[in-house]
């Protein structure tokens, strides 16, 4: 059964003369008794009745046309759809974000991307940077939202937005009441930190800052992730550090570093041999830098 003899019955169905059916199909009528004739083999039953006076359906043709229509519309479906995703009009990209991306650029990202293009699904991935950019190399995400200009000439980047970083205490902290603090006055905390490849580029803006204010921080404990980090700032007397855009926590204070204030570039980072539509699309809808 082919496709092109579902559509010459379609054609019969619905004019009900051999004569305009060709003529809509493009085909010499033979033809089209040829397609007939050939789908009728493939049934088993006969699904058009003619005589030199009238062309009409069978029952089975009656019962074989709905079905017949829903397997053409289909097939053209699958095509719009495989012409979509070669356009990069349809698909699904995945996404890798942090906490400020989840905030501040996915969302008007992917109300134009649904508004531009409405076939395009997006699966997004949580991360710190040092598994994002894991992930990018090794093919699992599509695009990373990271903190840190990449210096690899195989990846390409946008600048999305500078956030501040901010101290994060408990409650009880001798800080929980203060708006802002001197980074200096860190020397006489014990700070809550992480391992350096799981996000470089805020490490080592930490670190760039006590420099700058002449002070050695005390890294009293190391934690990867940021909720466990304001776990620990409520219960303990240490500092912990997030960016501007991540709110505290019911049991937590945020309170703005200066002198210097330590701040980072979050960027979008694809890979720059990857000509893949959907990136390009996704990338075209990211917003201007802040």
């Amino acid at each position: 059964m082919e496709l092109r003899h579902l559509v010459s019955f379609l054609a019969i169905a619905e004019e009900l003369h051999f004569g305009r059916a060709a003529a809509r199909l493009h085909l010499a009528q033979p033809s089209l008794s040829q397609h007939l004739q050939r789908l009728e083999r493939s049934v088993g039953v006969e699904l058009v009745s003619r005589n030199s006076h009238e062309v009409k359906l069978t029952p089975a043709g009656e019962a074989f046309r709905e079905l017949a229509k829903d397997v053409v519309a289909r097939v053209d479906k699958a095509a719009q759809a495989a012409r979509a995703a070669a356009a990069g009009r349809a698909g699904t990209i995945r996404v890798g974000y942090n906490f400020p991306a989840g905030q501040r650029i996915l969302p008007p990202t992917l109300a134009a991307l649904s508004a531009k293009f409405p076939l395009i699904d997006i699966d997004m991935y949580e991360m710190r940077t040092g598994p994002q950019l894991a992930a990018l190399d090794e093919g699992r995400i599509d695009v990373a939202m990271v903190y840190g200009k990449p210096t690899s000439a195989r990846l390409r980047h946008r600048h999305l937005l500078r956030v501040p970083l901010v101290a994060v205490v408990g409650l009880r902290h001798r800080w929980a009441n203060r708006d802002r603090v001197p980074f200096g006055e860190l020397a006489n905390e014990s700070c809550i930190l992480f391992d350096r490849a799981t996000s470089t580029a805020m490490y080592d803006a930490i670190f760039s800052a006590a420099e700058r204010s002449g002070i050695r921080l005390k890294v009293a404990e190391e934690v990867d992730d940021p909720g466990a980090t304001a776990i620990l700032a409520s219960i303990k007397p240490v500092v912990g550090f997030a960016s501007a855009a991540r709110n505290a926590t019911a049991q937590t204070v945020s309170v703005r570093l200066y002198d210097p204030v330590p701040t980072l570039d979050l960027y979008a980072v694809w890979v720059a041999s990857d000509h893949a539509p959907l990136v390009g699309a996704f990338v075209d809808c990211l917003p201007a830098p802040e």
